[in-house]
């Protein structure tokens, strides 16, 4: 979908002064990298990447202190003394950055930039989810006292070239990961020509990349810089017609638009960190993010949900699991489309995990779900698994509040799985919500749950940091 934008601008995306880590200063690219902030496992991934370099980014992104005060300080005093050690430095001039990410099969391309800042109700980025207020109050407190924007948000945007790396309507995409870690995949028409972004990106990866890296991941990553001024003016040109949809990095975004509500002069806040994509060429899968109850056992999680769903214990291992949770939510959603179905029921399923079993939850009490789910939403979002997840066995039948003691967000579901068995919670695994479905609901204005996607392949953080001193 492509609008005009106020007055025809559309996105802006602006050149910047990246700051970069100097080779010759670190043990390798690669050892100070980073999963995005919401994405390291803790407390072992964090350890992991703290170990693997005495400057990983992970020492900024998530400092480690005994108060948010104490973290957010130490933040900042590290990224001066990073800066006056000469371990980061700021390029030479402002520039838009082309970053490329390959892991086997998976290619993606994108601009890196300063995006301008927009509201909601201008219509040029559209978020998809809610965001926790005390998440973007502690991302706002570190962007204050670092004065910097430390990884780009992943934005999709569709653009109208035909590529030969997929095709899609603003980005149909494919996933991995497990059968039921997999998000929708299919084809859709892209258009005809190829934009200006595109043929810059294609014209620039023909020169020899400002840096290359391999990530432990196995994933291969690419930097090169833009600063000629006709192809800045062709990749303007071009976004100007075209809005995005926040794929990831919901709450930094709101704490960008939070921050520059701040200031009353025009500056450098105006502007965040962004990585775009164009999905009609490099289509991004959809992945769920999983819950984990830290302190509700199977044991109580289970008896309270038996009257309002079915309730099965289903073969492991893991990935075997996965694989009926997928098969059960698509059961469920093919027996949503029927009129008059043989049983009762909506097109939701959940795995639960914890007590060395798995357990699949399906088929809810429609009643209930009439009783728990709010009204005055589209049925996409009433249905959604999120949605039923959070009103419905969140607040309704579990009764666990939505706070960082009780309930962890992961992404990985091997990690939901061994944390709840170490801690004697419950892990709650999700299938992937369609990414069609997510588009028509931004397109409406209507946010998900948090915490309701994961798109990817995401950026990894530590390539290039947006210092605000420096512009």
């Amino acid at each position: 979908m492509s609008i005009p934008g106020p007055g025809g601008q559309g996105l802006q995306l602006t050149p910047f002064r990246g700051l970069r880590y100097v080779a010759e200063r670190v043990g390798s690219l690669a050892a100070v990298t980073s999963p995005p902030y919401d994405v390291v496992v803790r407390p072992e991934g964090l350890r992991e990447l703290e170990t693997a370099d005495p400057y990983n980014i992970v020492r900024l992104i998530l400092p480690q202190a005994g108060t948010p005060e104490a973290r957010h300080r130490q933040a900042a005093e590290t990224l001066r003394r990073w800066q006056a050690d000469g371990v980061l430095a700021p390029d030479p001039e402002p520039a838009l950055y082309v970053y490329e990410q390959r892991d086997g099969p998976t290619l993606q391309r994108g601009l890196i930039g300063a995006l301008r800042l927009s509201p909601r109700e201008e219509g040029i980025v559209l978020p998809h989810e809610e965001v926790m207020p005390h998440v973007v109050e502690d991302r706002a407190d570190l962007m204050r006292a670092t004065a910097a924007h430390l990884e780009p948000l992943l934005l999709a945007y569709r653009g109208n070239g035909n590529g030969t790396s997929g095709n899609g309507a603003w980005g149909r995409g494919t996933s991995g990961q497990g059968a039921a870690e997999n998000g929708a995949s299919g084809n859709g028409a892209a258009g005809q020509g190829t934009g200006g972004a595109a043929r810059v990106i294609e014209r620039t990866i023909l020169r020899e990349p400002l840096l290359s890296t391999t990530t432990e991941d196995g994933v291969d990553h690419h930097l090169w810089r833009v600063t000629n001024p006709a192809d800045l003016v062709e990749v303007s040109t071009d976004l100007r017609h075209h809005q995005a949809l926040i794929a990831d990095g919901h709450h930094r975004w709101a704490t960008y638009l939070r921050l520059r509500e701040e200031r009353r002069e025009p500056g450098p806040w105006d502007f965040g960190l962004v990585l775009l994509v164009d999905t009609t060429r490099y289509p991004l899968r959809v992945r769920a993010i999983h819950r984990l109850l830290r302190r509700l056992s199977p044991d109580q999680a289970l008896p309270a949900v038996r009257r309002a769903f079915r309730v099965r214990t289903v073969d492991g291992p893991l990935p075997r699991a996965l694989e009926t949770l997928a098969e059960a939510a698509e059961a469920a959603r093919a027996e949503a489309t029927v009129a008059a179905r043989a049983e009762p029921g909506a097109p939701n399923a959940f795995l639960l995990a914890g007590d060395g079993r798995f357990h699949l939850l399906d088929r809810p009490d429609p009643e209930l779900l009439a009783r728990t789910i709010p009204d005055g939403r589209p049925e996409a979002w009433r249905t959604l698994d999120a949605t039923v997840l959070h009103h419905t066995l969140l607040d309704h039948l579990w009764n666990v509040p939505d706070t960082p003691e009780h309930i962890g967000y992961l992404h990985d579901s091997a990690a939901a799985v061994e944390q709840a068995e170490r801690l004697g919670g419950t892990a709650v695994l999700m299938h992937p919500v369609r990414e069609d479905v997510v588009h028509e609901l931004a397109r409406q204005g209507i946010v998900m749950p948090h915490k309701s996607t994961s798109f990817g392949p995401k950026p990894a953080t530590g390539l290039v940091l947006r210092s605000l001193t420096l512009g």
